[in-house]
């Protein structure tokens, strides 16, 4: 976490004088802080194993069904709320000793990143004190929740940025990119492609029910009194770590030689659940993929062309079954869907994501977390008055890819096949 916070301080350095400044950042670890704002320990990335067996707790001692009405939040063990609980099991001193909890170097921050990891009420837009205090989780650590936009105040003297202001952007790093997809109707969705695949639809209200439960969705503050509603999907960390493994074992593998590869690959090989639990920690990927798909019934041979692919195929075979569940609980007819983020440099896989739904993808920004950052800064300084201003600004400033849905006929096959295998 120091070098993180280094290389932060060496980067707004660099920027000189500017107007304002704002930070984002993923949603679900944290720090915790004594009272005079000293880091108490190094904190714990969330694939680590001490969240294994904490949503089962959580589930004993509340119950499923109050954590969602409470939250609104996909029930993961990555979540916040299984490793403050994993801190309460194990008695950690951290947890008696704080005073408060910080996800990055700002005292506040916006309800988009409050609203992820299971601690907030989104339809109060305020912590979920009484289920916290079930499960002996200290409110005390819960700072203030703020909207995106929201000035902070001003950054440090040494940092040289002259008179600018800091500003709580979406500080949740999906919703800065969901703040920059460049919609241009209400009935599209958006996958932020890197690391997870978020794939949701933006909303007005959030939907907690029955029917959002038994599809596990998340609802999470979004910028100008949006929310998304969407599902993680494990996402191409898959295939990060399937590089990694490759790497170990002296095969350097780049992205580009994979994705030829996986285009020569013979198609549906094998599809497996790439939500499977046991390929979300680190470890030796390409195994689990075909112990999995060993599982289904494929029998897929350890080449990296072929698990590639195989990750490709099933990510977008995932993306239409959470679409067609997006559709289901919130009654939308999607049309578009908006692919941005690092994945959507992929071309394969964006043109896999037009088959399998059946409906056409529009890629880019790739930057788009950066992009929404800004566009929300520029918000508050008065330069941009709307988001729907702001996506106009988008649409018109990054080179966009659309992909039409082609040989959807063969997706539709490889839906019922992989139904049929348990995938």
């Amino acid at each position: 976490v120091l070098r993180l916070y280094a290389d932060v301080l060496d980067g707004v350095r660099a920027a000189g004088q500017v107007d304002s400044m704002g930070i984002d950042t993923w949603g679900v670890d944290f720090g915790l802080l004594d009272r005079a704002g000293h880091l108490l320990g190094n904190p714990v990335h969330y694939r680590d194993r001490r969240t294994e067996g904490m949503l089962d707790e959580a589930v004993h001692r509340i119950g499923r069904e109050e954590i969602y009405e409470r939250t609104g939040i996909q029930i993961m063990p990555i979540n916040t709320l299984y490793q403050l609980l994993a801190l309460v099991t194990s008695r950690d001193p951290q947890l008696e000793a704080a005073d408060r909890m910080r996800w990055y170097a700002l005292p506040r921050s916006s309800f988009t990143s409050r609203s992820s990891g299971e601690r907030t009420d989104p339809r109060a837009s305020a912590w979920a004190v009484g289920m916290l205090e079930k499960l002996d989780i200290p409110a005390r650590i819960f700072g203030e929740v703020v909207q995106p936009g929201t000035e902070l105040g001003a950054p440090r003297a040494d940092l040289g940025l002259g008179a600018a202001r800091v500003i709580a952007t979406a500080t949740h790093d999906t919703a800065s990119a969901v703040a920059a997809v460049p919609f241009e109707s209400d009935n599209a969705a958006f996958i932020s492609s890197g690391t997870w695949s978020l794939v949701g639809i933006e909303i007005r209200e959030p939907v907690i029910n029955q029917k959002a439960l038994e599809a596990n969705l998340t609802n999470e503050g979004g910028v100008g009194g949006t929310f998304r509603l969407l599902k993680n999907v494990m996402g191409l960390w898959l295939l990060q770590e399937c590089r990694r493994a490759w790497s170990v074992k002296g095969a350097d593998m780049p992205y580009d030689d994979l994705l030829r590869m996986a285009e020569a690959a013979r198609p549906f090989v094998a599809v497996i659940d790439p939500d499977d639990e046991r390929l979300l920690r680190p470890g030796e990927m390409p195994a689990r993929i075909a112990q999995i798909a060993a599982e289904g019934g494929w029998q897929i041979r350890p080449d990296p062309g072929v698990i590639a692919r195989c990750i490709f195929e099933s990510l977008a075979l995932k993306y239409r079954q959470t679409i067609e569940r997006l559709e289901r609980v919130s009654g939308l007819k999607i049309g578009t869907v908006h692919v941005v983020g690092g994945g959507s440099n992929n071309r394969l896989l964006c043109q896999m994501a037009a088959d399998a739904c059946g409906r056409p993808v529009v890629a880019g920004p790739v930057e788009a977390t950066a992009i929404g950052n800004l566009i929300v800064q520029a918000m508050a300084l008065g330069l941009i008055s709307t988001l729907e201003q702001a996506r106009d600004v988008v649409r018109r400033s990054v080179a966009l890819e659309t992909y039409e849905p082609k040989s959807t006929h063969e997706w539709d096959k490889a839906v019922h096949i992989a139904q049929r295998s348990g995938a």
